[in-house]
This record gives C-alpha cells, structure tokens and sequence, in this order.
C-alpha cells in the first residue's frame, strides 16, 4: 500500500480552532502545495521539508502578519513567528499549569482559541462570515444522553456527506466550542454535515466513558444521517488529539461489531501511545501549549488504571489496525505526540492501510485550525479536506 511521509517547514505562526480560523480557507484561492516525498525516521523528524515561504501569495502573507516579541523557547528553536506570537499570548495570561488543577478548574482555563481570538482583535484580522447552520441534537448513550452539535452547509447539495467529528482535550478540558472552527472549517469545505459529539468527559466519566460514548454517536448518525440531510452510506470520522485517538477507536469498534466502517478517517495529533517516554515526548517535554506533565494528568483523570495504557483504544500503536479505513494523519513537529503519530503511519502502512502522513514543522500542538494566522495550518486543512472528498467521491 502506498504510503506518504512529508514534512512542511516555515517561518510563522500556530494554534487550536478559532470561529474563523478554518473558515479562512473558503475566503481564500488555493494554490497546489508542493510535496516532497521521504522516508520517516522512528522518533525524528524527516529533514526533507517544503518550505512555504518560497512562493508565498498575498493571502498567505496576511495570514503570517502576527509578530513575537521575544525570543524562541528553549524548547522550539524552529518555531514560526505567528506561532510564537500566539503562545506568548497564551502565556500572558498567567494562568496557572493545569497538572496543578482539578478537572473543574483547568476548564475554566484561557486556551489558545482564546488567545488567538485576543490576537484577531487586536490586529483588526475579520472573521469570514458563516456558510453553515447548526442545530443541537441530543444522542441517547449508556446511561443517559449526550449533546451534540450538527453543521449543514448552507452551499452544495443533499444529500451530504457525513462527517461525526471529535474534539481534543486529553478526554477531560475543551468542549465544542474550543473546537467549532474545525468542525465549521469541515463543513464548509467538504460541503459535509458535520455531527460534533461532546462526548462525557473525566475525571466524572473515565474509561472508557468517552469511547463508548462516541461510537454510539457514530452509530446514531448512520442512523439519523437522512433526517439531517446527510447520506449514511458516505460517513467519515475525523478528530484532534483526544478525538483523533477516538475516532480511531471508534473506526475498530465498527470493524470488531461489523457496524459499517467509516469510509475515512483523519486523525490531527492523535493520542496513539501510553508511553510518555519516546523521542518527541523527551524533546518537547515542555512545550505549549501541550508538554508532558498535562499528558500525565490526562492519563491519570481518564485512566482507571495504568493497565489501561495497554488497551488497543488507548495504545493505537499496538492495536491490531488491519481492516481499517483510508487514514490522513496530520502531525506537528513542536509536539509530544509526534513519535506516536509517525509511529501510527508506520503502523498502518506495514498493515496493508493506506495512509497519508505529514509532519509540519515550526508549529506545535493544536495548531490545526490556525489558517487565519498560520499558513501551515491553511495547507493541514487542504490536506484533511482533499482527502475526505475524494473517499466520499467513490
């Protein structure tokens, strides 16, 4: 199967959804991205890279206008300017570490959606307008009901493609606000309805609550799928960090149960591994807005206990991955979660999944929806959306 490993390197910006951010990609032409291929290292990044800058258009140096005002982290000597602009920002608020938090209170936590918005404001950068309506639904699970939140375009045609979509936050902080911009960013772009599940969260709900939880979601909108003008035979899942390891899950759930498979799945940053220990959690142990001690206290919140970490819906990396669907990994090189991802692809590809794999160099965890500030995050966005479209298009 063919598998692709490319890295992108740049001098700009970062971060997670903004209301805007995503969108920015509809408002703006597109122009092909350049792609170099190479061969991944286990636990290093490939030194083959595309640099964005060579070529850059108006709309691309619009979107990289935010400046730092001091120097690089120890930990990022190639972090991009935006990018650093918004984690000074983020940093400015003094917030206190969440590992030093309960649950209750590191969600009350500023979060880089919040200092993105603080930077938009302060350097006059509009917000596209909305191409979407939305609508809340209720989702019946175990032991109760969870909410969630569903994107139709307002363009295109029904029926839809569907895609149910999870959010991040180490399975316990965020919510589907913090991460509209990706699932309206989706929704437009594809011209899918998108279904974001806020599934319950830890330390209230642990293992595997949140698992269980987003399979049924993913089960209820095969179900529903017509009735919000979506076509249930064209579904995809797709999920950021804790969502990414989700929507993995919830993809071997449906292989195990004989459930319909999603056609694609594209995983940003995804949990994949228990193991705090691999190259990229040694080098980026403190970065931001993601390090290593926020990934123990995600485990320890989430985890009944450790022998979790061992359970192929935590550790991906070891799970039996054959019969899976198409899978896009999107992975950032200033970031714990690097090695795994790269490990991830690996994975895959020796088990007969095709995958497509980057790594984007100079931005950090959760720089996804940053395409109003950051160009890698425009060419990330491109890369989940092509590859969406051409799985509903078979």
């Amino acid at each position: 199967m063919e598998k692709r490993i490319l890295t992108f390197a740049r001098k700009g910006g970062f971060i997670l959804a903004t209301a805007c951010s995503f969108l920015v990609l509809s408002c703006e032409s597109k122009r092909p991205v350049e792609e170099t291929e190479s061969v991944s290292r286990e636990g290093a990044v490939d030194t083959t890279a595309v640099d964005l800058d060579a070529d850059a258009d108006t709309s691309d140096q619009a979107a990289s206008s935010l400046k730092p005002t001091g120097t690089k982290p120890a930990w990022a000597d190639t972090i991009t300017g935006p990018m650093q602009a918004v984690i000074e920002k983020l940093a400015s608020y003094n917030a206190k570490p969440i590992p030093q938090l309960t649950a209750k209170q590191a969600r009350q936590n500023p979060t880089p959606t919040t200092a993105v918005m603080d930077l938009m404001k302060e350097n006059n950068m509009p917000m596209p307008p909305s191409k979407v309506d939305t609508v809340g639904k209720k989702i019946p699970v175990t032991g109760g009901q969870i909410h969630a939140r569903v994107y139709t375009p307002k363009t295109g045609t029904a029926p839809y493609p569907v895609i149910v979509y999870y959010h991040g936050g180490g399975w316990v902080i965020a919510d589907l606000d913090t991460y509209d911009a990706s699932a309206k960013g989706l929704a437009e772009q594809t011209e899918a309805v998108v279904i974001s599940v806020a599934y319950r969260q830890a330390p209230e709900n642990k293992f595997p609550t949140a698992h269980n939880d987003s399979f049924a979601a993913y089960k209820w909108a095969l179900k529903n799928a017509a009735s919000l003008k979506g076509d249930p035979k064209r579904v995809a899942v797709v999920g950021e960090s804790a969502g990414g390891n989700l929507a993995a899950a919830v993809s071997m759930m449906a292989r195990d149960q004989k459930v319909q498979m999603p056609l694609h799945q594209v995983l940003v940053y995804p949990i994949a591994s228990y193991n705090t220990n691999s190259a990229s959690y040694q080098q980026y142990a403190s970065a931001k807005p993601l390090d290593k001690p926020m990934m123990e206290w995600f485990f320890k919140q989430y985890l009944r206990t450790p022998a979790d970490g061992k359970n192929p819906w935590i550790n991906l990396v070891g799970a039996n991955l054959k019969g899976l669907p198409p899978t896009t990994i999107i992975n950032a090189q200033l970031d714990p979660l690097q090695t795994e991802g790269q490990q991830l692809a690996q994975r895959f590809d020796s088990t007969g999944v095709d995958v497509n794999h980057k790594v984007f160099n100079g931005v950090t965890h959760e720089f996804f929806g940053m395409a109003s500030v950051l160009r890698e995050a425009k060419y990330a966005q491109e890369m989940a959306v092509t590859d969406l479209k051409k799985a509903f298009e078979k």
